[in-house]
């Protein structure tokens, strides 16, 4: 609805850009003097509003954007044309500027995730290339685990050369340990 509320200001700045309340310049008669006549007649006027209600043509009340129900309901004005209420106007604009916000959000998520560029929450579930605090700490905790292990592996196998020594079963080392051979 923000959308076809933006639309809706967009269309009546060109309205407030003309002097509300001002006589057609075409054929100086104000929006009153079209009151209990047809429609059609009062919206030659950009300026003026028709209410099917009371069939009562007025200036239209650009202060407020939006007519207030007070002065005619949304579903019985109208404004520009005679076939289509005040109320569908708006429906129709916030549709057609929601359809057309919706593929230029779209195409900006799919680059942004495209090319790794996170620029918005909501895009993509992915983290952006840039490591934070978190992160940092996980892999020094990462990479402490690992030297760990490694010297952890290295004392193993440190300890089971030793025992090989011990019991001469390496043969090409020096080791302080010699087989006791029986020189019978």
């Amino acid at each position: 609805m923000r959308a076809g509320a933006v639309s809706l200001v967009v269309v009546l700045t060109c309205i407030s850009l003309s002097r509300p309340g001002a006589a057609d310049p075409r054929t100086g008669k104000d929006c009153s003097d079209f009151t209990n006549r047809f429609c059609g007649e009062c919206l030659e006027n950009i300026n003026c509003l028709w209410c099917s209600v009371n069939q009562r043509c007025m200036n239209y009340p650009v202060e407020t954007i939006i007519p207030s129900s007070s002065v005619c309901p949304l579903k019985e004005a109208r404004w520009a044309v005679c076939w289509v209420s005040f109320e569908s106007l708006i429906i129709a604009m916030s549709i057609g500027v929601g359809l057309t916000l919706l593929p230029f959000v779209c195409c900006c998520c799919y680059c942004c995730c495209k090319f790794k560029v996170c620029c918005c929450c909501f895009c993509c579930k992915k983290k952006s290339s840039c490591p934070d605090e978190e992160d940092l700490k996980l892999a020094r905790r990462k990479e402490e685990r690992r030297q760990r292990s490694a010297q952890m592996k290295s004392d193993l196998r440190e300890r089971r050369n030793e025992i090989r020594r011990k019991y001469g079963l390496i043969q090409n080392s020096e080791s302080s340990y010699h087989r006791l051979e029986n020189e019978l």
